[in-house]
């Protein structure tokens, strides 16, 4: 039997996003007592403003950690370690991070969460199926055409909810202390695979259209997205989705004893128009 944590308050640190509001929604299911991390909460948090840390993380026992846009910015590792020093003073006992698989930036980060002096768990992740229904490429996909520069890189995309599931066990007992989890979906999928899987559901024709990095890039700075949105960008689709993290592994399965959610599974989930009405607000990748 897990030896299960007395519900204190926990700190979801991205609480509207892919996997902070599946985290907040397990917990407070469970009546453990939660607070929202988020600049619209009731006590806001933000990562540019670290003068309200201290009041956001007032009586928190555990904090789950998703920063944005992505621990491979510039200045993340600063924010994480400024983060860890704020909480470790307010009390805080558990840290567990969402870091990013196959980034030597991030694991800089999870270096500092590890050195903390606290109990940690770290999740390690990449791409998200999420992305396809609620982020980024959901207007590509209500368009009908994932124009992206990614060639035919397999990813073994994963299920945000099965990363939830984890850090909610991770966030509840003492079972995960000290463990990294590596995690990924139950196969390597390719862009033009998962166009292929969404227009057999959705009985209309999305295809994946491979456009010269450059040219994506081009596109972005057109759109008028900021200078950082777009080397973010950049950095994603050329160091992230090189290839290097198209193995799968058995993350999920040894945190959870289950296998991860299939891209199958995740489309039935999905409500029924999805992917077939224009969104009203697109989500920012995670």
């Amino acid at each position: 039997m897990p030896h299960t944590i007395p519900p204190t308050d926990t700190l979801v640190i991205g609480a509207t996003g892919k996997t902070g509001r599946h985290i907040l929604h397990q917990l407070q299911a469970a009546q453990h007592p939660v607070r929202i991390g988020s600049r619209h909460a009731e006590r806001p948090f933000s990562w540019q403003d670290r003068s309200g840390w201290p009041h956001a993380l007032e009586n928190v026992r555990a904090a789950y950690i998703a920063y944005a846009p992505d621990l491979a910015v510039p200045g993340a590792q600063a924010d994480i370690a400024a983060f860890v020093a704020t909480a470790r003073e307010a009390g805080v006992q558990q840290l567990v991070l969402l870091s990013g698989r196959g980034e030597a930036e991030a694991q800089a980060s999870e270096d500092i969460v590890r050195k903390s002096g606290l109990r940690w768990t770290i999740i390690r992740a990449s791409w998200f199926f999420q992305n396809f229904s609620e982020g980024a490429f959901l207007p590509m996909v209500l368009a009908g055409e994932l124009a992206l520069p990614v060639g035919q890189t397999p990813e073994p995309f994963i299920d945000a909810r099965d990363i939830a599931d984890i850090a909610v066990a991770a966030l509840t007992t003492h079972e995960h202390d000290g463990a990294l989890y590596e995690v990924t979906g139950p196969q390597a999928l390719t862009f033009s695979t998962i166009a292929d899987l969404i227009s057999a559901r959705v009985g209309r024709t999305v295809t994946h259209i491979d456009i010269p990095h450059a040219d994506f890039l081009h596109g972005a700075r057109q759109a008028g997205l900021p200078a950082d949105h777009v080397w973010l960008l950049d950095y994603l689709f050329s160091t992230v989705l090189d290839g290097r993290n198209s193995a799968t592994t058995d993350g999920v399965e040894r945190a959870l004893g289950r296998k991860p959610r299939s891209f199958d599974a995740f489309a039935a989930s999905l409500p029924g128009n999805a992917w077939q009405s224009a969104p009203v607000e697109a989500v920012a990748a995670t």
